[in-house]
């Protein structure tokens, strides 16, 4: 009895010694990348029950960094040189002859490319007689616009800079965000140069109204700190790759108060090909102003009258009007609206995934929807037209 305790005892202590020596391996291994400066890779992160359970359990090397510290200096490093600092000036009119008074602000941005293109939010910049971009080095060069979408609050600038000072971020993905991953935020809140903070997801698709009625669609909500002067810098993943730029705020008092929104990077990936080659973003028209998210596709909210999609044929809610006395009754049939599941047969579930096939055409191109109407399967071929009156186009909201 006494040798099958032993035996049981012994075993579970091997098991227990294994299991410590593998995480101590993989952690050293972290470590070791962040000293030796190979970064290429950041530290792969693990399966979420096994990050639970490191986490109870803090490994330290000799010089007590631990895994988690590991990946926030390896995200650092991997990204501070391609973080800058945007600097602009200009005038208002101010009192009561309206004299200009000059004026100046500051942001964030990150380098994209070796050309010297620079991305940041259109409010960074909006309004500047001159614009001057910092790089890590400290040396600050005159930036010229290259294109603006206001709808998404995106601009690229370009400098002229030696490539060897140029180091272009990682675009990532930000059509699998889920709430609760890490992110980091790099920019120069205050005016002090790349400074990270670092937070969780808290909420995805949100709607971010900002100045002159525009809404931002499918927001990051974070609660890493972002502050005045973070605006146009990137938010990263724990892999060092930007999945987003952060972007504003909410707080009562200008200052960081734990809720920050940033735009997601699959919708900077979809306009700044086009910033660059045109100037502005030519969007196709569909003629669907709402739709609504479903678990089973995107229900159609509303119409452009005589727009292409009403035109095609396809059907939003069913809108009745009753007089009762001297009130009109509205009822809307939401039921008799078509279903939208695929655009070219690409199955669709999110705005996101909707506006990607979209906005890859141009005006005067047809796409194929496939729509669930009545419970049956329907394609309807649907031509797309060219921006509005305004050179604008709408996108669908949710």
């Amino acid at each position: 009895m006494k040798f099958m305790s032993a035996c049981f005892l012994s075993a579970v202590l091997g098991g227990l010694c294994t299991v410590w020596l593998t995480e101590r391996t993989g952690h050293d291994e972290a470590i070791a990348q962040v000293r030796s400066g190979r970064r290429g890779h950041a530290f792969p992160l693990t399966q979420p029950e096994d990050r639970f359970r490191r986490s109870r359990v803090p490994l330290f090397d000799t010089e007590g960094l631990s895994t988690e510290e590991a990946i926030n200096v390896d995200v650092y490093e991997k990204n501070n040189r391609s973080v800058v600092n945007i600097t602009t000036k200009g005038f208002r009119a101010d009192g009561f002859f309206l004299l200009g008074v000059p004026t100046e602000g500051s942001g964030s941005g990150s380098v994209i490319d070796k050309a010297g293109h620079i991305l940041t939010n259109l409010h960074v910049i909006e309004d500047a007689r001159a614009v001057q971009v910092a790089l890590f080095d400290g040396k600050s060069y005159d930036a010229s616009l290259v294109g603006a979408d206001a709808i998404n609050d995106v601009a690229v600038l370009k400098i002229d800079a030696p490539q060897e000072v140029l180091h272009p971020v990682t675009f990532g993905d930000s059509g699998n965000l889920q709430v609760g991953m890490r992110v980091f935020a790099i920019g120069n809140p205050f005016g002090l140069e790349r400074t990270m903070t670092t937070g969780i997801i808290s909420s995805l698709n949100r709607s971010l109204q900002i100045r002159r009625n525009r809404t931002i669609k499918s927001i990051i909500q974070i609660d890493a700190a972002v502050n005045p002067g973070n605006s146009g810098g990137p938010l990263l993943d724990a892999h060092g790759r930007q999945i987003g730029i952060n972007t504003a705020i909410a707080s009562k008092t200008g200052q960081s108060a734990g809720v920050g929104f940033a735009i997601p990077i699959n919708i900077i990936t979809r306009v700044v090909p086009e910033l660059i080659k045109h100037g502005h973003v030519i969007r196709p028209e569909i003629g669907i102003e709402r739709i609504y998210e479903t678990g089973k596709g995107l229900l159609i909210a509303k119409l452009t009258p005589k727009g292409p999609a009403d035109q095609a044929g396809l059907l939003g809610p069913k809108v009745e009007r009753r007089r009762r006395g001297p009130f009109i009754i509205e009822t809307i049939d939401r039921s008799a609206a078509d279903l939208i599941v695929a655009v070219d047969g690409q199955k669709v579930e999110t705005v996101d995934d909707f506006l990607g096939q979209i906005e890859s055409k141009k005006p005067g191109d047809s796409v194929d929807l496939s729509v669930i109407r009545e419970g049956r399967r329907l394609n309807i071929p649907v031509t797309l037209s060219g921006p509005d009156r305004n050179g604008t186009s709408r996108e669908p909201g949710t």
